[in-house]
C-alpha cells in the first residue's frame, strides 16, 4: 500500500474528524474483511463515544470516495477492505466463514488470456471461491 487510508481521504478532500480518524485507522490495521459490527467493536475500544451510525456513514464515505472496497460473500453481511491493498482473490469456507486470500499466477495469467482471446484488455477483476475443507462431509 502506497499511502494510509488517512493520506488518501485527505488527498481527495474528504473532512476527517477525530472519530473518521480512529475509524480509518482500524481500516488500516485490519488483516481481514471486517463488516460494520466488527468496526464498530474496534472503533469502540478506542472510543467509547463513536456510534454505530456514525460507523455506517464514514464507511459510506470511504467506499464511494474509491478508498474503500465493499465485498459481499453470500452470508447476507457487507465486509469491506482498503481499496488499494495488492491484489487478491478470496476463498471462502462455507463451514466457518473464514475468508482465506490467495493470488495465483497461473490464474491471472488465464484471465488475462481469456480477456484478451474474447477481444478484451482486462482491466481488473474479482474472483471469489467458495468451498469447504476436504474431508469435511455432511452427515445424513
Amino acid at each position: 500500500m502506497a499511502e494510509s487510508i488517512i493520506a488518501r481521504c485527505e488527498a481527495k478532500g474528504l473532512r476527517l474528524t477525530e472519530q473518521r480518524r480512529i475509524i480509518a485507522r482500524v481500516l488500516q490495521e485490519s488483516e481481514d474483511h471486517p463488516d460494520v459490527e466488527e468496526l464498530y467493536t474496534r472503533a469502540c475500544a478506542v472510543d467509547p463515544k463513536i456510534s454505530l451510525a456514525t460507523v455506517y456513514r464514514t464507511v459510506r464515505l470511504f467506499e464511494e470516495a474509491g478508498i474503500l472496497d465493499r465485498l459481499e460473500f453470500g452470508d447476507g453481511r457487507a465486509r469491506y477492505e482498503d481499496a488499494e491493498r495488492d491484489h487478491h482473490d478470496h476463498l471462502i469456507d462455507l463451514s466457518t466463514g473464514a475468508v482465506i486470500e490467495f493470488c495465483d499466477p497461473e490464474i491471472e495469467a488465464l484471465q488475462e488470456k481469456i480477456a484478451e482471446r474474447l477481444g478484451f484488455r482486462l482491466k481488473g477483476h474479482r474472483m471469489e471461491l467458495f468451498g469447504v475443507p476436504l474431508g469435511a462431509r455432511k452427515k445424513g
